[in-house]
């Protein structure tokens, strides 16, 4: 089997000698390295070259090297094309604890005591138990899931959110678009871990905000185009929103000079809540091949026509 790598060199090699001493039989080449490009079933990328298939006529499956895969424009790649999105234990593990520490500190009021260090207040608030603290999140996949097993082993009043369906032990689950008002009413943190679609794109804005209970907060993780920037802090100066939590903004990074740079009720982290790990990420890779050569469906094939 011959597969090209295309994002980080360093992971690359990696992963090279792994499959190597793992999988013989399997040769992956590093872009711009491309073996015998006839040859070429699979492609692993953040983003692929221009005209993929003309580069790779014989290519089966595209693979993302993240959690997502809406950094690809679908409408250059075949419709036959299998694209596949990357779930492994070390990104989801470090996607819980992302939102394990937001929801954390923004439940114990840390950004107003951090604002409150650099005034040189001394002043302590009310705090209220984890079982009256109303958690909710949007996007119940993978990522999601497991973050609310976290929160729920915590002692968080959890709720969850999606487009379809769902039925989750300890979370009282809501979905579709006329679930979610009354979703949002009950969420005093809103935790976003949507996939970009169409349907996301702008989600959260001014309106959304205001079904929130005032005071409520915000834990930002899915994708930026997500975020109406304006809106949310039109919000945290109103106090309709208390505080917020960002890792993904559009663009990125976000220009000198931004509000959300020094703005005292956001924590700005540069796209880290999640990344992937090269020893559990390369793992699931041979394992999703090896479910290819059987003829098995492999883990995360994305859905075109919902997006994710």
């Amino acid at each position: 089997m011959h597969i090209v790598y295309k994002s980080d060199p360093e992971r690359g090699r990696m992963w090279q000698r792994w499959l190597a001493e793992h999988a013989p039989d399997i040769q992956l080449h590093l872009w711009p390295e491309k073996g015998e490009a006839e040859q070429v079933e699979m492609l692993i990328a953040w983003q692929p070259p221009e005209n993929i298939m003309a580069t790779f006529p014989r290519l089966k499956v595209l693979f993302s090297v993240g959690a997502g895969a809406d950094q690809f424009d679908f409408s250059a790649l075949p419709a036959d094309l299998l694209v596949v999105r990357m779930i492994e234990p070390g990104l989801t593990q470090g996607m819980v604890e992302y939102i394990t520490f937001s929801v954390i500190g923004l439940h114990r009021d840390m950004p107003r005591y951090f604002q409150q260090q650099r005034e040189q207040q001394w002043l302590a608030h009310p705090v209220k138990p984890a079982a009256q603290r109303r958690v909710g999140v949007m996007g119940l996949g993978e990522l999601g899931l497991a973050s609310l097993k976290q929160l729920v082993a915590m002692g968080f009043d959890c709720a969850g959110w999606s487009r379809t369906p769902r039925d989750i032990e300890n979370v009282r689950c809501w979905h579709g678009d006329d679930q979610l008002v009354e979703f949002l009413a009950h969420s005093e943190i809103l935790v976003c871990l949507l996939p970009l679609t169409a349907a996301t794109k702008g989600l959260l804005n001014g309106e959304l905000f205001r079904q929130l209970p005032y005071g409520a907060a915000l834990v930002q993780a899915g994708r930026g185009p997500q975020l109406n920037q304006n809106d949310l802090l039109a919000a945290l100066a109103s106090g309709q929103l208390s505080a917020a939590v960002i890792d993904v903004t559009d663009p990125e990074p976000l220009p000198a000079g931004h509000p959300f740079w020094n703005h005292p009720a956001i924590w700005l982290t540069p796209h880290v809540a999640s990344q992937t790990q090269n020893g559990s990420a390369i793992a699931a890779l041979l394992d999703n091949l090896r479910r290819y050569q059987r003829g098995e469906p492999m883990i995360g094939i994305i859905d075109r026509s919902r997006g994710y």
